[in-house]
């Protein structure tokens, strides 16, 4: 088999140096060349043709997310992107997924080297998905118009989405799809502490619904989407009437915090019937287990299709275990949804 052709781009000398470390490492992984920055990385994407190209945000003479919109509109290329976990950064890697990243890997809040160990499995992991997807240049779905249109009436119905590894943009897809009154929605995004905020903001001015990272207590009401915080759980309870969060930490569940498992698994106990369960792109297996609960419970599910998948990996087990009562391309989702109330 081909080792997998990367070519580093990084205007630090000692990242390029540690990512080449940790990318060597792997015997099916095999660094093609380093680059300080876009210029040098545009000739060497031509010369060499890479399978995956590992880049920075920040760098001189042309930042990482102008390189990368370039790159998506002349030369596409399967792109990680390495980025450090600050308010900025956060808001930067954002905008790479949006512009077509296939995903990224936080850089630690330490000296590089002393938190290499900390990255290395996540950044070898990442690089083998990307290597696998097909990308293309970037083009605006029309079928995402409803910010204007409105339910025939409220419902008090929950909606719980999973999704991981290209679920930033997928979810984008879902939520603009939805109407300003659509069901109250609960979502788990695989994302560290710093991304979960600026990514809620990101939706929120998309989106017809109102979007913001959950808090604890907070309220489950139509028109509202509560995005799990990084790095800790979130399920649903019930006082009444009323569905609200709660937030916590604990331990990782299916190597995850926070994990679609947990949340699915707590709206499959508190919700039963009046829920839809929704599970988008990513790697693993996490949210497969809870959508066959909330199955089983009664709720309506639905998986997003193999050839609409970033990575076909939750979606895929989750239809395996017979979780998925409907699958459906990325497009039709935010129908199907609507169609399911």
């Amino acid at each position: 088999m081909m080792p997998i052709r990367v070519l580093i781009v990084d205007d630090s000398a000692t990242a390029r140096a540690v990512l080449r470390e940790i990318l060597e490492s792997d015997p099916t992984i095999e660094v093609v060349a380093t680059a300080s920055d876009a210029y040098v990385a545009r000739d060497k994407i031509v010369e060499l043709k890479p399978d995956v190209v590992c880049l920075d945000v920040e760098m001189p003479r042309m930042d990482g997310i102008t390189f990368l919109k370039k790159m998506m509109h002349y030369m596409p290329v399967p792109v990680i992107m390495v980025s450090s976990l600050t308010q900025n950064g956060a808001k930067t890697t954002l905008e790479a997924l949006e512009a077509g990243a296939v995903d990224f890997v936080p850089k630690p809040h330490s000296h590089i080297y002393d938190g290499k160990d900390e990255m290395r499995d996540e950044l070898l992991a990442k690089i083998k998905i990307a290597s696998k997807v097909r990308v293309q240049k970037r083009i605006i779905s029309t079928a995402q118009q409803a910010n204007t249109t409105s339910l025939a009436e409220t419902t008090n119905k929950i909606l719980a989405i999973g999704a991981s590894t290209g679920g930033t943009e997928a979810l984008k897809d879902v939520l603009m799809g939805l109407p300003r009154n659509a069901p109250g929605t609960i979502v788990v995004q695989h994302m560290p502490a710093n991304f979960t905020g600026p990514f809620a903001e990101r939706l929120n001015a998309l989106c017809a619904m109102e979007v913001r990272e959950a808090r604890n207590g907070d309220s489950i009401t139509p028109g509202l989407v509560l995005i799990a915080p990084g790095d800790y759980h979130m399920v649903v309870r019930r006082s009444g009437s009323r569905y609200y969060v709660e937030i916590g930490s604990g331990e990782k569940v299916s190597g995850h915090r926070p994990s679609a498992d947990v949340l699915l698994n707590s709206v499959a106990k508190i919700a039963g019937a009046n829920a839809i369960g929704v599970i988008l792109t990513g790697m693993g297996g996490d949210g497969a287990r809870g959508l066959l609960s909330m199955r089983n419970a009664g709720a309506k599910t639905i998986g997003q299709d193999e050839a609409s998948c970033v990575v076909y990996g939750m979606p895929k087990v989750a239809y395996e275990l017979g979780g998925v009562e409907k699958q459906l391309p990325l497009s039709k989702i935010a129908q199907g949804i609507l169609g399911s109330l």
